[in-house]
């Protein structure tokens, strides 16, 4: 087989991105290792940036999104039982739109499938050959065939643990990586959201995050040492420690129900250098992670897929090289600041394991300088409803 774009990654940002090069006359064929089921029970985040909403806009995918999410013109952080609203609209004149990454890729490999996009499902042994060199091709084996890909580029959108990153030589690659020594225990309940709009609470009990997919829908998160278990986490263990979390006004609202999914997440922050080598790109979590405080990791990948997307774009329609050879470049300008921001967030909210009596204090000073300073608050919302392009 042959294609203009070969995407390792059949999920949000390798989907998004042959969307968009689809609807440019740009082939592309994308390899999954999983199912598409299997790829959608995977349960994340659902903030959106506006550029992440701009990007389903231009792809054609947007119409149930623009149906069916929230929007949200501001958030609610707390300490204890103080609590504060910074206004997203206010500071920045745009809002985020919340909408579940589950059903983002719903979407896109709906108007895939609709348009005859090919999506190879079931892939094994995925290897990247002659990644430095002008004909770069991918082999895969299914059901124990090898099938072979060659192409023009390469883009790796298949995650931390995929092939993409290891391609690069060791040589030539740096990663930076800091791992947080506690996790997030998130469930997923058919309740409706204790509130309107997102709850970051920091508190002497640990942190806790209240957010939502739908009016009955509700996902909410509590922090946990890294040595714990699921199994060891009732439901009625759970309503407890969140309600003890989040301020008394809103844990008295608090409507608990039987969990539907419930599971830990360990945070990190990692960013390999460079995202690119030869004719092969790194988007997503195969180039970076952030802890999910700063609702960022979905919409870094975005940013990642708007920057090839468009140098693609001007390389095949216009004969333009320069985003190409400066993808790597653009992309982490916006990556380490976006790593900044989700890096600063949960050093503010949450609990330390080696965290002193000083520490606690600055944090207590630094949220109250934010519930005070008009400023401090255009900065936060600035970074979380999106830096520009």
């Amino acid at each position: 087989m042959r294609t203009q774009v070969c995407i390792i990654g059949g999920g949000p940002s390798g989907l998004l991105l042959s969307q968009l090069l689809h609807k440019r006359g740009i082939d592309t064929i994308v390899l999954e290792r999983k199912t598409r089921d299997y790829v959608l029970a995977r349960i994340r985040a659902g903030v959106l940036e506006q550029g992440f909403v701009n990007l389903m806009r231009e792809a054609g995918v947007s119409d149930r999104m623009d149906r069916e999410s929230y929007v949200h013109d501001g958030t609610v952080m707390s300490r204890n039982d103080d609590h504060f609203r910074i206004d997203f609209t206010h500071h920045t004149g745009t809002p985020v739109v919340v909408y579940g990454q589950t059903e983002v890729t719903r979407d896109l490999y709906d108007a895939r499938e609709a348009m005859g996009g090919k999506i190879i499902y079931n892939t094994d042994g995925v290897t990247i050959h002659d990644a430095k060199t002008d004909a770069p091709y991918v082999t895969y084996t299914v059901d124990g065939t090898e099938f072979r890909i060659d192409c023009d580029y390469i883009a790796g959108c298949d995650g931390f643990h995929g092939v993409s990153r290891k391609t690069i030589p060791d040589n030539v690659r740096t990663d930076y990586e800091k791992v947080y020594p506690f996790g997030w225990l998130g469930i997923l309940s058919e309740t409706p959201p204790v509130h309107h709009e997102l709850i970051y609470a920091n508190s002497d009990n640990g942190f806790a995050l209240c957010s939502m997919r739908n009016a009955n829908l509700s996902r909410y998160y509590v922090q946990v040492p890294l040595t714990d278990q699921v199994e060891a986490w009732s439901d009625d263990r759970f309503w407890t420690a969140l309600k003890s979390r989040i301020p008394g006004e809103f844990a008295e609202q608090l409507i608990t129900g039987p969990s539907i999914e419930k599971s830990i997440a360990p945070l990190r922050s990692f960013v390999t250098e460079p995202m690119q080598w030869g004719r092969l790109f790194l988007c997503g979590d195969a180039a970076h992670i952030v802890p999910p405080t700063g609702a960022k990791g979905l919409n870094t990948a975005a940013s990642d897929i708007h920057y090839l997307y468009h140098a693609l774009v001007a390389h095949y329609l216009d004969g333009e090289a320069e985003g190409i050879d400066r993808y790597s470049e653009k992309a982490l300008l916006r990556i380490w600041k976006a790593e900044r921001f989700s890096w600063w967030m949960t050093n503010l909210l949450h609990q330390f394991p080696d965290q002193t009596d000083f520490d606690r204090k600055m944090q207590s000073a630094e949220l109250a300088f934010l519930r005070d300073n008009d400023s401090a608050q255009a900065v936060l919302a600035e970074n979380y409803v999106g830096l520009p392009y």
